[in-house]
């Protein structure tokens, strides 16, 4: 093992052994090491459930995505039986991809050789492999993932061998329960690349330090740095309060059940590793992230509104995609800086502003920290 990744595991260990009194950034190469994202790719996202989306996406049978993580080609599609299976993307032949892009399909076929698999991924057809002897179709069938589905958004787990998800995440359900996030109606996604490692942009998402500096004239007149309040974490998740400016009109309409306090601000959440949420009142805002390199970050971002509305608006959607722009060009700086050798890491600011990026500190202790044995 390098001595880069030595000292970022060192680095997660002693977060991890420590107050939030005591907490600094992680040293550079916490984000941009590529041997350490083999090692995150290896450990955190094949062995953890990782978010692909919304489930509504693929709402009717027959409906279809194709996205990939670390590496892997993965096909979403809900079957004729009206199950959502995640199968893999790769032709049991010689292994060329099945599908491409998005959209509705019962069957698909590798456009290599035509070698057809239907919905649950079973093969159906094969030209010419009759003249094969002893080749059978029914033997054949693309590998399936594990999947869950919690409040709406669709997860999968690589390894098949990850504890179920949902009771993990039982402590976050009081924080988001009168959002109604299950019951957003999807209204779009898109797939993006920035150039930055992907804990920078997960981080950004849930940190309220940046937003009157980098969203001056977006989000800081209506979620200003100061209201900003951190939700502690119990290891699984991490949360803050948004709260809105007194002077910013309301953002109805609302869930039924929502609290006056709830109306007046937007609750972030982060279920890691990677999927960041902005549940405001009336617009739901979902990130997922999947590394591309240490340097780059493929995205799959959209946006989900309440059913008794007639869906994301135009304005909803030029809105995020000013505010994701000054994200982008942020973050694409910092990962510039970050490959300076005189980087020295500071500490980190105050609990409500800052607390986000030290729960996930502890999350990827917990994976990767010096004292977590990696052959288990």
């Amino acid at each position: 093992m390098n001595t880069t990744v030595r000292e970022i595991r060192d680095a997660l260990t002693t977060a991890k052994n420590s107050s939030f009194e005591q907490a600094t950034a992680m040293p550079a190469g916490y984000y941009s090491s590529e041997d350490f994202l083999q090692l995150e790719s290896e450990i955190v996202f094949r062995k953890d459930w990782v978010c692909l989306g919304r489930v509504d996406q693929v709402s009717e049978p027959g409906d279809f995505y194709t996205t990939d993580l670390v590496g892997e080609q993965l096909l979403v599609v809900r079957g004729k039986d009206g199950v959502v299976r995640v199968l893999s993307n790769v032709c049991r032949h010689r292994g060329n991809m099945v599908a491409a892009g998005s959209g509705k399909k019962s069957r698909f076929s590798c456009s290599y050789h035509a070698w057809t698999y239907d919905s649950k991924g079973q093969l159906l057809a094969a030209p010419l492999m009759s003249e094969v002897k002893g080749f059978d179709c029914a033997n054949y069938r693309l590998p399936a993932f594990n999947t869950e589905i919690w409040q709406g958004f669709l997860f999968v787990n690589l390894d098949g061998n990850a504890t179920p998800l949902a009771p993990r995440l039982s402590n976050l359900i009081p924080y988001i329960e009168n959002y109604d996030v299950a019951e957003r109606v999807h209204g779009f996604t898109e797939s993006v690349t920035w150039q930055t490692n992907w804990k920078c942009l997960a981080e950004n998402f849930m940190e309220g330090y940046h937003l009157d500096v980098t969203h001056p004239k977006t989000l800081r007149p209506l979620t200003p740095t100061g209201l900003c309040e951190y939700v502690p974490s119990d290891g699984q998740y991490n949360a803050y309060y948004s709260y809105y400016d007194p002077k910013y009109p309301e953002r109805g309409p609302f869930p039924p059940n929502l609290t006056d306090k709830e109306k007046r601000c937007s609750f972030m959440f982060g279920v890691f590793p990677n999927l960041v949420v902005a549940a405001a009142p009336n617009i739901l805002i979902f990130l997922c992230l999947s590394p591309d390199t240490s340097n780059s970050v493929n995205i799959r971002w959209g946006m989900s509104a309440l059913p008794q509305t007639d869906g994301v608006t135009d304005e909803q959607r030029d809105f995020m995609n000013q505010v994701n722009a000054e994200d982008k060009a942020k973050l694409e700086t910092l990962q510039k800086g970050l490959q300076s050798r005189y980087y020295e890491s500071g500490p980190l600011a105050k609990q409500d502003l800052e607390g986000t990026i030290f729960d996930m500190y502890r999350y990827m202790a917990t994976h990767l920290g010096s004292d977590v044995s990696l052959t288990d």
